[in-house]
């Protein structure tokens, strides 16, 4: 696959991909570099990762623990230190291996590390593929809160090697899916419709999705990088999204969700609301729930739960003004941005997802 430019970095595919990482570290001469890694990419990723770099330079690796849960500043303490002990400098270089926790919690510490330093993100997952990686964004969460501190700031360069997702399990493929589903609701219906047949899903025509995904997020980016305008459709199924995976991440008598889990939910809340409140059609409603509904298990909302998931949307990052602003649907492939949208709406989408059990 061709090599896509934006305007700041490169997004490089697939073993060809490696020839670039090569001459990068041959032309800058990095003083150190360092690989951040959890303990599944650890193991399952690195040895292909260092099977395809060259250097005689000394790699280091720093492990940090999996999952979103350690996704906090607490963990970039502990990686801004054992930077500093195995003595980075600013002309370092830390090449990100792993899924989005590790792009946004690299990307985050090397922006900060000696006021920032270069770094490289090879993304693992599906997800990280097509939306944590690409874009800039890096950060951390805030107790439960998700991404509430965090800077833009690109890579040199990112890799996207489709050889590491055979190391996933299919609640992490159908994870990564939710921000693919969600680039064709928001901005290519034609893109959408492949995913009307669900044989698309198997890793033969799985390379051309990606490429094309992130395309679709390249595109909206390079068009609105600081979030002012376009970018903010790519929160589509985020708002409410967010605040359900917070909800269920932090109280221990619910099963934890992936994001894109709790996003495809966020999804088909978004959907059913823009139906009264910017024009999607009921037929279209209706598809997009039954596509969403057909790759991802249904997760069973109490009405108990509903205020305190509510409340958790003040926090979102996108509101302004004291206003919680969602992105909805005129039609699919058609948003509509800053939408404010009062809670008893919110509840009634909720309760349209919940009788769609």
């Amino acid at each position: 696959m061709k090599t896509i430019d934006t305007d700041t970095y490169r997004i490089h595919f697939n073993l060809s991909a490696y020839n670039q990482i090569n001459k990068h570290i041959e032309d800058t001469n990095p003083s150190n570099i360092f690989v951040l890694v959890d303990q599944n990419t650890h193991e399952l990723c690195l040895p292909h990762l260092l099977a395809e770099i060259s250097t005689t330079k000394t790699i280091e690796i720093i492990e940090i623990e999996a999952g979103e849960i350690n996704k906090t500043i607490e963990t970039c303490v502990g990686v801004w230190n054992v930077l500093s002990e195995l003595g980075a400098d600013r002309k370092s270089l830390v090449i990100n291996l792993g899924g989005g926790v590790i792009t946004d919690l690299g990307g985050f510490v090397a922006s900060t590390f000696k006021r920032g330093i270069s770094f490289i993100n090879i993304p693992t997952t599906l997800l990280s593929m097509v939306d944590a990686s690409v874009g800039g964004k890096t950060g951390v969460d805030l107790g439960s809160l998700k991404n509430q501190i965090g800077v833009i700031n690109t890579p040199e360069m990112v890799i996207i090697d489709t050889t590491y997702l055979k190391t996933l399990p299919q609640n992490e493929m159908r994870s990564g899916l939710a921000e693919m589903l969600k680039h064709g609701l928001i901005q290519d219906k034609t893109y959408w419709n492949k995913f009307k047949d669900l044989s698309v899903l198997n890793l033969d025509h799985l390379d051309e999705l990606i490429y094309e995904s992130v395309l679709i997020k390249k595109h909206v980016v390079d068009i609105d990088p600081r979030e002012n305008g376009l970018r903010k459709t790519l929160n589509y199924g985020h708002t409410i999204g967010h605040a359900i995976e917070s909800y269920f991440l932090s109280h221990n008598n619910r099963t934890s969700l992936l994001h894109g889990e709790a996003v495809a939910i966020g999804m088909i809340l978004a959907s059913y609301i823009s139906t009264k409140l910017t024009g999607l059609s009921e037929t279209e409603n209706t598809e997009i729930k039954n596509i969403i509904l057909g790759i991802y298990d249904f997760v069973a909302i109490d009405k108990d739960d509903y205020e305190p998931i509510i409340e958790l949307l003040k926090y979102d990052k996108k509101n302004s003004h004291g206003n919680i602003n969602f992105v909805l649907l005129n039609a699919i492939g058609e948003t509509e941005i800053d939408c404010l949208v009062p809670n008893d709406l919110i509840i009634e989408a909720l309760n349209f997802y919940n009788d769609s059990y």
